[in-house]
Parts: C-alpha cells; structure tokens; sequence
C-alpha cells in the first residue's frame, strides 16, 4: 500500500483537533461567548449610563473590541495547550511524529484546532455585542488581521506551553496567572490615556496592550497608539512564539521523551 500523503496527513489531524472543539463546543466555544456578553450587559449595558464614553465612543461600545480579544486570546492559548499537553500525557504525541508529516505540519495540525475555536468565539461575541451595542466594524480588513495575528501568537504559545508542562497545573497558571491579568490592565476597559504616570507609560510595555488596540482599530476605526506600531509589535511577538513552537517540533525536544 502507498504511504499516506503528508497533505492528507495534515487535514486528517487538523480535522480531528476541530472535531475534539467541536464536540466539546459547551465548554468550548458556549461558556467563554456567554461570559463575554455578561461582561458586555453588566459593564456596558447596566454601567455604561453612568460611566461617561471614551472620548466621543459610548462605554458599552469600547469594551466590546477588547472582550472580543480577550475571549479570543484565551480559547486559542487553553485549546492548544491542554490539547499538547494530553497528547503527551496519552503518547498519542508518538503517533503524530511518526506520520508522514514534516514538523512545520505536524504544528499547523496541532494548531489549527485552537485557531477555530478562538475564531468562532470572536465572530459569535461580535455578532451578539454588535446588535446589543450598536457597535460598528470600520476597517473590517484591518480586524481580519488583527483576529489572525492573536490567533497565530496565542496559538502558537499554548503549544509551546503545552509542550513544557509538566503537569496540566502548569498550562492553566500561564492563563490564570501571566494571560488573564496583563489582558485586564491591558486596556480591555479603560484608554490608557485616563491613566496618570508613569502607569501610562508602564501599560506600553505589556504586549497585550497592543493587541487589544489592533482589534480595537478594526472595530471602531481608533486606537490608543500608532496602528502600525500596534500592528508592528503583534506581528513580531507571533513571528517570535511561532519560531519557538516551530524550533521545539524541529527538534523534538520534550516531545520524544
């Protein structure tokens, strides 16, 4: 029999990552919609009236871009890494590297289950926010890629993330303790330009802050720094997680253990 096709290699486990998501979709893909629109109704719906708008933008519409990225962030980091980390916990790993695939497949594979997850949040949130909020889409372009660069850098580090774990503990620090914390002081609620120094100063070294402002700039057409710098730094942290995640299934370190 001729080996399998290293391209029919990769859809079959592309396919099954989408299908484990899929097939979980309450836990996956339903509670993380449901707390974004609570965040929306409590913070913006029932304070908004009493919290005035961000420069001409009403509050309830200027936090849906930063859920939005938020909700994202988080289900393409916790999908890719437990999905690694129970790979090798199971040694179902093993059958993966003995396929017919290169290494930069065998990650794409792994991948892109975290990518539809993380993808389908951000449009059911958006399709929610949007008729709740009035919230408009300016550049719908510019979201496009915004979503693409979070997915591709949050991805990319709950594979590497995964790959590192010793213990499922691990992977949910890394979100709980380092993703969640720097997403809320990330300007998901608040314009840094409210903040006194050097707070204001401080919040442009958190990378998240960047990409909030890349999402926001697709959503409402504004941002709280340069678009291209937003762009610019999201784009070079993913390409940096990405190399890493890439280096790791190159050489199967941690993998072959």
């Amino acid at each position: 029999m001729n080996a399998p096709h290293p391209w029919m290699s990769l859809l079959s486990l592309a396919g099954r990552e989408c299908l484990r998501v899929t097939r979980l979709w309450t836990q996956t893909m339903l509670a993380p919609v449901v707390s974004s629109v609570l965040f929306i109704v409590v913070f913006g719906l029932s304070l908004g009236g009493r919290i005035s708008g961000i420069g001409e933008i009403p509050y309830d519409v200027f936090i849906v871009p930063g859920l939005a990225a938020m909700a994202m962030a988080q289900a393409a980091y916790s999908n890719n890494s437990s999905s690694i980390f129970q790979a090798r916990s199971d040694r179902y790993i093993h059958d993966v590297l003995s396929a017919p695939m290169r290494p930069w497949q065998m990650n794409l594979g792994l991948s892109l289950g975290g990518a539809y997850r993380a993808l389908v949040i951000g449009i059911a949130v958006l399709a929610i926010a949007i008729p709740l909020t009035d919230a408009p889409v300016e550049r719908p372009f510019a979201l496009a890629l915004a979503a693409l660069l979070l997915v591709v850098l949050f991805g990319a580090l709950g594979t590497v993330i995964g790959i590192y774990a010793e213990t499922f503990d691990h992977h949910t620090f890394v979100n709980n303790i380092v993703i969640l914390p720097l997403t809320f002081v990330g300007g998901v609620f608040y314009s840094i330009e409210v903040l006194p120094s050097p707070w204001e100063e401080i919040s442009h070294a958190n990378p998240i802050f960047y990409i909030v402002n890349s999402v926001r700039y697709g959503v409402l057409g504004t941002s709280d720094v340069s678009v291209g710098l937003s762009f610019g730094v999201t784009a070079a942290i993913a390409l940096a997680v990405v190399a890493w995640s890439q280096y790791l299934f190159a050489t199967g370190r941690r993998l072959k253990a």
